[in-house]
């Protein structure tokens, strides 16, 4: 449902700006699950392997410069993580990695978002972290 929900959000607002976006098809909830089961500690690793490996294939086979994330807007996401495997992941399949750092603008987009009317995650994602936020 988080998923769904986040892409509903991107291309209502992708609408609103004329915003060219590229969709992935579907989440792989059980891929995910597979790969971190008995290493939870760990999942974010995994994930942002995983999201950033096929979001640079995509620029690969797009001809782009360069990729990036939107994690890198987040106050909670681990940047020296995400920096480090988006630098190796870019060398790996040939396409740059874009790093910079977006938290600057976290407390405008906040607000922004609200105005707007835009739906606001309150966990990343995953299962676990679902379950960290909502689970006492």
């Amino acid at each position: 449902m988080e998923c769904s929900k986040r892409q509903e959000t991107l291309q209502s607002y992708a609408e609103r700006v004329d915003l060219n976006v590229i969709y992935q098809d579907g989440y792989d909830v059980e891929g995910f699950l597979r790969h971190v089961a008995f290493r939870e500690s760990n999942r974010c690793l995994y994930c942002y392997h995983d999201r950033l490996r096929t979001t640079a294939l995509m620029a690969k086979r797009g001809k782009f410069d360069c990729f990036s994330t939107t994690l890198l807007y987040s106050k909670f996401q681990k940047h020296d993580m995400i920096q480090s495997i988006g630098e190796a992941v870019g060398r790996s399949v040939g396409v740059p990695f874009y790093y910079h750092d977006f938290r600057s603008g976290w407390t405008e987009g906040v607000q922004m978002s609200k105005q707007m009317g835009l739906y606001r995650q309150q966990y990343c994602g995953c299962i676990y972290s679902e379950k960290e936020r909502y689970y006492k």
